[in-house]
């Protein structure tokens, strides 16, 4: 029986890899490093730590990680605050599921970002838990985002459902030891082995239902 549920942010309920990928790529072709498919693709799901060195080390940028980050995180905050890209039917989903089940966040946003984005979509007062995996060990496709979103909720991992797009996402969850729902992100689909992991696959918000998060 789910007990809770645990919702990814970019992917999910907004469009944000398009956002990240333009953001992350402006900013480093004027440093004067390297951004293409296979680098854009690395980066999914890394935390804010390591991507941040992962462009300093692998992609050619030569700030310090610490730079990094923060040059690119108000780059976001700032796109953003001109035009959020939630994606369609996410706030309803986002009420509808915690009618029924207590929320947690698991994201690979930094905070900041996230914070911002709920508050700007309206639906902080949704989530009991909230957690970035800048604050964990390891980034997705590692189990610690989840881990740690279901410890924050006082629930079982074995008794919480995961929603998510991404095959690092996905993978994440379920190493966790979550039921996961995903939802494949049309830009950025998952692959054919990580969406097999998945235990339901709906094509939309407005298809999850309290019925596919139980199973």
């Amino acid at each position: 029986m789910i007990e809770a549920v645990v919702f990814d942010l970019d992917g999910v309920l907004i469009a944000s890899e398009e956002v990240w990928d333009a953001v992350r790529e402006r900013y480093v072709r004027e440093r004067g490093g390297r951004y293409d498919a296979d680098v854009q693709r690395a980066m999914m799901g890394m935390s804010a730590p390591e991507w941040s060195r992962f462009l300093h080390e692998d992609a050619g940028v030569q700030d310090e990680p610490v730079a990094i980050n923060r040059e690119v995180v108000e780059l976001m905050l700032e796109a953003y605050r001109r035009e959020l890209p939630l994606v369609p039917g996410a706030v309803e989903a986002v009420r509808r599921v915690a009618a029924t089940f207590p929320l947690a966040l698991a994201s690979s946003s930094n905070r900041e970002i996230f914070e911002a984005v709920l508050e700007l979509a309206g639906v902080t007062d949704c989530f009991r838990a909230t957690v970035s995996s800048e604050e964990v060990e390891r980034g997705k496709p590692a189990p610690d985002v989840y881990l740690e979103a279901a410890r924050r909720l006082g629930v079982a991992p074995e008794s919480s459902a995961a929603v998510e797009d991404s095959h690092a996402g996905i993978r994440s969850a379920k190493s966790a030891g979550m039921r996961v729902v995903a939802i494949p992100n049309a830009s950025y689909p998952p692959d054919e082995e990580a969406l097999s992991l998945a235990d339901a696959v709906v094509g939309s918000l407005d298809e999850l239902t309290v019925d596919v998060l139980h199973g």
